[in-house]
């Protein structure tokens, strides 16, 4: 080989890498998202208020945790089975961090909570409130949301996630927060 075939060879090598991540970072771009719920904008959480047994219960009165929060009816039907469920699942699969997340289950309509279910989820707080809840909320009453200890809203998931997902997104978020 010639000096200027071993030169332009060489200089061949060094740029190739250069150039094939160029071309991979633009032409074939990866998810924006790397989180399964959908990201909220960072806002506090519109008021939530209820009643807790016999006592007034907001959201503030919660703080310093992260809340998993969903609204269905006192009567719950399948989804608001499947919520609950969901919700119980990727609060458990946090192992020592589940302590640090609440679940608030607001249950609207003149129906008491059914007993077997609340048998079910044996930390799960309910919470009476008159009307849907969660209309003010980004996507309304159909999602499970969840807000941090300090009152912002942060993720929605649907009514029947992916809980393995879910508890991803949850076990990301705990790890990197060191509030609640």
């Amino acid at each position: 080989m010639t000096a200027r075939k071993t030169i332009l060879l060489l200089a061949l090598v060094t740029i190739a890498p250069v150039v094939a991540s160029y071309a991979a970072y633009y032409w074939f771009p990866r998810n924006k998202y790397t989180n399964y719920g959908e990201l909220l904008p960072t806002r506090p959480a519109p008021l939530v208020t209820g009643s807790r047994g016999a006592a007034p219960f907001t959201l503030s009165d919660v703080a310093g945790k992260w809340v998993l929060l969903v609204a269905a009816p006192a009567a719950c039907d399948a989804a608001c089975a499947q919520a609950l469920y969901a919700m119980r699942q990727a609060r458990t699969i946090q192992n020592q961090e589940m302590d640090r997340v609440l679940r608030i289950w607001l249950a609207s309509g003149p129906d008491a909570p059914d007993p077997a279910l609340l048998a079910q989820h044996p930390d799960l707080v309910v919470v009476r409130t008159g009307v849907p809840a969660l209309a003010d909320w980004p996507a309304g009453s159909q999602r499970i949301y969840l807000v941090d200890p300090l009152g912002n809203q942060v993720l929605a998931w649907p009514l029947a996630p992916d809980v393995k997902a879910m508890a991803k997104d949850l076990a990301r978020l705990l790890k990197a927060s060191r509030i609640g």
